[in-house]
């Protein structure tokens, strides 16, 4: 394990690499990267390092969750349109058996109904979804606080 404690995953899926030029209205328009950035701050001034890792491949996903899931503190992952197809990325997580937030910018509940279930939600220690990029800040942060009461 690195540093005080050990990593935290940031996991980003499908098209969100595409962040502030997507669809702003709704997606808004801060960049993955900088989303990114705000959430390294939180979590070095805690003593957790943090990994990202966005792939629009479900297979590369998969690989990235079984080869740093095993040394991890936890997971923050916005699985993207995989969070409603893949059994795949639910099989990885439950493979290496970390605790994870499941954070979605939008509010998949009030979008299409394909998108209100999620493979991963009934795994998660919790979901956050519908306030953008501070959706990213709000899961660490109730991570942050799950690993620091074990």
């Amino acid at each position: 394990m690195a540093g005080k404690h050990g990593n935290i995953l940031i996991i980003n899926g499908p098209n969100l690499n595409m962040l502030g030029t997507r669809e702003p209205e709704k997606y808004g328009s801060r960049t993955l990267e900088e989303i990114i950035a705000g959430v390294k701050k939180i979590s070095a001034d805690k003593g957790y390092p943090v990994i990202h890792f966005q792939s629009n491949a479900e297979g590369e996903i998969v690989g990235f969750i079984q080869r740093e899931g095993i040394d991890a503190s936890g997971m923050i992952i916005n699985a993207g349109a995989y969070t409603h197809t893949s059994i795949a990325i639910r099989d990885s997580i439950l493979a290496v058996g970390i605790p994870f937030v499941e954070v979605h910018l939008t509010n998949i509940y009030r979008r299409e109904e394909f998108r209100h279930h999620s493979y991963l939600s009934d795994i998660a220690i919790g979901v956050i979804a519908g306030f953008g990029a501070d959706s990213y800040e709000w899961g660490l942060r109730a991570l942050i606080n799950i690993l620091e009461k074990e």
